[in-house]
């Protein structure tokens, strides 16, 4: 197959770009580079530097396209609540764009990468594709009107759609920012470092920790599976751990005594996170294989950013 993966530079897409290309599909890119790493990328991927609301740039990149891969966004939470037009711009208006581009060009399927930030806070959990959202953040906001905008002019325009909400993804290669860096690599480099382990709040929220192997199985069963259309996707590991057990979990891990810094300075977030994964593997085929030791472990051998600190 032809796929377009839009943000295919960064840390999910620059895996499943990899995946497609040594799997033998044909792969075109385009990404800003904002946050993306072209060196990242097979070197038979397609690379082509642009803005992903660059409409004229899209219909060059859709022609002969079996399925479109958006994963183009703005990603941190707190930058969203700081620069909530931005966030709108490339995150809903990036995936406008994307859907007029295919109608224009006759691309007939997209795969969203969602998030489950949507849901905010629940009274129960696991999390459940049917439960009315309830976003706290301008980036889940913005990831949920992307969904409707998908469903809505997949209707419309005889597109065939997919939304797929993906937890906390983790793995080698992952973004270390400077600011609101992920919280698996930003542990793992201050634990390798000596450094200052600080949790917001009492460390008891939750999170579902999904390692890349398992989002990239998940994204490719979406582009081909069946009755899927129109359906909004949960993917995690289905299991939730709590900011605290993360730390434990790393220090066995790398067999060093890790004392945290607690801080009320900046909230923890939603208290509980967890993925239901019962309409995944249905639809998909689903079912996560890296537990979090394992993932952690990975990362650790296979990131030189930690220099193989796996005993």
């Amino acid at each position: 197959m032809r796929f377009l993966v839009t943000g295919g530079a960064g840390f999910i897409g620059s895996a499943l770009v990899n995946r497609l290309v040594s799997t033998g599909h044909e792969v075109r890119v385009l990404d800003d580079l904002s946050a993306g790493d072209p060196a990242a990328l097979h070197p038979q991927a397609i690379l082509t530097r642009g803005d992903v609301n660059d409409i004229p740039k899209l219909w060059t990149l859709l022609q002969g396209v079996d399925c479109v891969y958006h994963l183009a966004a703005r990603v941190s939470v707190p930058e969203s609540v700081l620069y909530p037009r931005e966030y709108n711009a490339v995150n809903v208006g990036g995936t406008v764009s994307v859907l007029e581009a295919m109608r224009a060009v006759g691309v007939k399927r997209v795969v969203l990468s969602s998030s489950g930030a949507v849901y905010g806070e629940q009274p129960q959990q696991p999390l459940r594709e049917d439960m009315p959202p309830d976003p706290r953040s301008p980036y889940a906001v913005s990831k949920l009107a992307a969904e409707y905008y998908l469903r809505t002019t997949g209707i419309l325009w005889g597109i065939e759609t997919v939304s797929l909400r993906i937890f906390n993804a983790y793995g080698p290669g992952q973004q270390l920012p400077a600011a609101h860096a992920p919280v698996i690599p930003q542990f793992l480099k201050h634990a390798l470092r000596g450094g200052s382990l600080i949790i917001h709040g009492d460390g008891e929220q939750t999170r579902d920790y999904v390692y890349i192997d398992d989002v990239v199985d998940a994204l490719i069963a979406a582009a081909a599976a069946p009755e899927v259309n129109r359906l909004v996707i949960n993917v995690g590991s289905g299991v939730e751990t709590s900011t605290n057990a993360l730390v434990d979990l790393i220090g066995r891990v790398l067999q060093k005594e890790l004392t945290p810094l607690h801080t009320n300075t900046q909230s923890g977030g939603v208290s509980q996170m967890q993925a239901d994964l019962t309409l995944a593997q249905q639809k998909l085929g689903f079912q996560p294989k890296i537990r979090l030791d394992e993932g952690i472990s990975r990362v650790l051998m296979l990131d030189p950013r930690f220099g193989k600190a796996s005993p």
